[in-house]
């Protein structure tokens, strides 16, 4: 059975002026999100900074999650790392405080092997019972988890049962889906590829434009599993010229200024990242305006 079927929101971590976590509106955007249709909540993943939060800012942040949603929809906590037993200790914590599921990023900077990556996944299933989501985006990490070696961990590893898929090659998660046979459950890791992975067999997204369009973003699965597969294409192909501006800068630069815009307290990043240059930030304004979002003055 799938963790979730929809679009899980990545969902960001909000920051004080002074660079402190702002855990109050943390709650808040708990509560938007699953007011508004989103299916699931990931914490600390790429869109919430994780590789820049203090391991006790991971642990308050797995908490707070987990106590605001109070089991209207699972809580999916990000507890990877590039370092082997640190991921172990953010999938323990993470199980401890009560998430639903943990994802795991690929390692990055070290680049595993194929031969590595099942060695690091598999020595982390076996700490914990909960269900794991591989994450995929060699992007950002340099490291590519191939078709094949998903699917031996899927069939090798009993709580290894998904991967979010942001490798961007629909012909690489074709193949995936091809060798899987249904094997491991398939998330778009990427908000332009919602519709072509659930054409492939894709149980929904996990996004980060539902940080600023839950509704929308859920609505673009959730026609798609009803059969309206007109419906869903539109709105996805409507969404596009917004998921431009939400990644025409590093995420998660843009959504948090797209957020402080809707009126949320996303507030700032933490170096090495920076504020959206100007001349962005308002080509973003206008994209959420035409997507109909309520832009604050």
């Amino acid at each position: 059975m799938a963790i979730f079927k929809g679009a899980g929101v990545a969902i960001v971590t909000p920051m004080r002026e002074d660079g402190t976590v702002n855990f109050e509106e943390l709650e808040r955007m708990i509560d938007f999100q699953i007011e508004n249709g989103t299916d699931a909540i990931i914490i600390c993943g790429t869109t919430g900074e994780s590789a820049v939060l203090t391991d006790e800012e991971h642990m308050e942040c797995f908490k707070v999650a987990v106590n605001q949603t109070k089991g209207r929809v699972p809580v999916i906590a990000g507890s990877g790392s590039n370092c082997t037993e640190s991921a172990i200790h953010y999938s323990k914590e993470a199980q401890k405080y009560g998430a639903d599921a943990v994802l795991l990023v690929s390692p990055y900077y070290n680049k595993a092997t194929q031969k590595g990556l099942k060695a690091h996944y598999s020595a982390i299933a076996k700490e914990i019972d909960l269900p794991i989501i591989l994450y995929n985006v060699p992007s950002r990490t340099g490291c590519n988890i191939l078709p094949q070696t998903a699917v031996d961990l899927a069939r090798e590893v009993d709580n290894i049962v998904a991967i979010k898929e942001a490798c961007g090659n629909i012909s690489q998660v074709s193949k995936l889906a091809q060798l899987a046979e249904g094997c491991i459950d398939i998330y778009s890791g990427n908000d332009d590829q919602i519709v072509p992975l659930m054409s492939l067999g894709a149980k929904g997204v996990i996004s980060v434009l539902s940080n600023i369009a839950p509704k929308q973003t859920h609505d673009i699965v959730q026609m798609y599993l009803d059969g309206d597969i007109e419906g869903s294409r539109n709105l996805q192909l409507k969404a596009i010229p917004l998921i431009d501006q939400l990644f025409c800068e590093v995420n998660p630069i843009p959504v948090k200024k797209a957020l402080n815009m809707l009126g949320f307290a996303a507030g700032t990043l933490r170096l090495p990242l920076t504020d959206m240059e100007e001349a962005h930030a308002a080509v973003l304004r206008e994209e959420m305006i035409k997507f109909g979002l309520k832009v604050a003055d």
